[in-house]
């Protein structure tokens, strides 16, 4: 079985006093449109913004990785998917993404997992599949466009190696998502390949309230 794994359990502390996980893109919460993304729901995003097909899981289950007080808040946004739903609630909270990755990698019952951010929208449901093609010749597959970091909130990751390199880096005092990835034999899906399968906007991700107005306008314009 393959593993989705959503991470929210960050501040967001660009995006203001309310939680981004649950802000409505359309009247729709951005983390239940990439779990509608992930788990085959019929979710219309314009051309351009690649959409799931309604009926066709990526992943046999979410794990969505957040701190206990945004629980209910999200499990209110995500009820009724057609997939089973796990939760990895932060117990310390605010010790970053590697610890983030590692509680959703803890809780996920397959032997890869897709990890994304709650705020990545648009993700490409059929890029996160190839993707886990390509994590089988290693420990994990990152996708890298030319000139910029690795991505590692949308990549997959053999979950037992990814938790516990995770948890050696926790260990060590390492915070940099990279850390845990220096342990680990993986590949790096680079520019040719993402765009022979994706466009960039699968990795738009929302950090402030005028990145959400923008993505707003951007699925309001399309759709017209």
């Amino acid at each position: 079985m393959r593993t989705g794994a959503i991470v929210a359990g960050g501040r967001s502390t660009r995006f203001g006093d309310r939680d981004k996980s649950v802000a409505k893109l359309n009247g729709v919460p951005m983390i239940r449109r990439v779990a509608n993304r992930l788990a085959g729901v019929d979710d219309p995003i314009p051309p351009g913004a690649e959409r799931a097909a309604s009926g066709d899981p990526v992943v046999g289950e979410l794990v969505v990785n957040c701190r206990p007080d945004q629980r209910d808040a999200i499990a209110d946004a995500i009820e009724g998917l057609p997939v089973s739903v796990a939760w990895a609630l932060d117990d310390e909270p605010d010790q970053g993404p590697i610890a983030g990755i590692r509680n959703a990698c803890r809780a996920a019952s397959g032997e890869y997992t897709f990890v994304v951010a709650c705020d990545m929208p648009f993700v490409d449901p059929a890029f996160a599949a190839s993707l886990f093609a390509d994590a089988t010749e290693g420990d994990a597959a990152v996708p890298q466009l030319d000139d910029q970091w690795y991505q590692t909130t949308q990549a997959v990751y053999n979950t037992e190696a990814m938790a516990d390199a995770c948890d050696r880096a926790l260990a060590r005092g390492d915070r940099k998502i990279l850390d845990p990835l220096s342990e680990l034999e993986y590949v790096v899906v680079g520019d040719d390949a993402i765009h022979a399968r994706t466009t960039d906007r699968t990795f738009e991700n929302v950090n402030t309230r005028e990145e959400l107005e923008a993505a707003e306008s951007f699925v309001e314009s399309a759709l017209a």
